[in-house]
């Protein structure tokens, strides 16, 4: 069984003028969010045996946060095709360069990270499927299981969704209280 973790970037920062926005970096909101996320990962038993990013400074900066709760030396792979891309480009990356990880995440953008996500999932619980059709917020991680061997196995529809964590669920679950922004 193979298991795919399709997380989004985390809140990156727009008020610095001249950046280009492949360069722009994390807010400070994102940061906390990133780190939430990954302690959320960890909690969960979801460490990825392969991790494909976008070269984006703001995906690097997700990857960053997580690596401390990971556990142990992932391979990590930066992906050119999943900055400014398509679901389609996303599936091509997985197919190709999925290998032997049983477990797989994919870091990058909207509106890729949610087109991918609706598009391998068939099946799953329908109030989870409909929110993540709603939208696909920043720092959000879906997460979806596949009865294959084979990345290059995978289809359209072809996954069940096990769960779609958002950073505003975790928000004071690190510190055991609110944090706002």
């Amino acid at each position: 069984m193979l298991q795919l973790l399709l997380l989004r970037h985390a809140k990156s920062e727009w008020d610095k003028p001249g950046i280009r926005d492949i360069d722009r970096p994390l807010a400070p909101r994102g940061q906390r969010a990133a780190a939430d996320m990954a302690r959320a990962i960890l909690n969960a038993g979801l460490l990825p045996d392969r991790v494909l990013c976008s070269p984006a400074t703001r995906t690097r900066e997700t990857l960053a946060a997580l690596r401390p709760y990971l556990g142990k030396e992932n391979e990590v792979i930066f992906v050119d095709g999943l900055y400014e891309s398509s679901p389609r480009d996303y599936l091509r990356a997985i197919a190709q360069l999925g290998g032997d990880a049983d477990t797989l995440m994919v870091i990058g953008h909207n509106p890729a990270t949610q087109g991918t996500a609706m598009a391998l999932a068939g099946a799953g619980e329908p109030a989870v499927l409909a929110d993540i059709a709603a939208g696909y917020p920043t720092g959000a991680l879906t997460v979806i299981a596949f009865d294959r061997e084979d990345w290059m196995d995978i289809t359209a529809r072809g996954g069940r969704v096990t769960g779609f964590i958002k950073p505003r669920d975790l928000e004071g679950e690190a510190s055991g209280e609110n944090r706002q922004d």
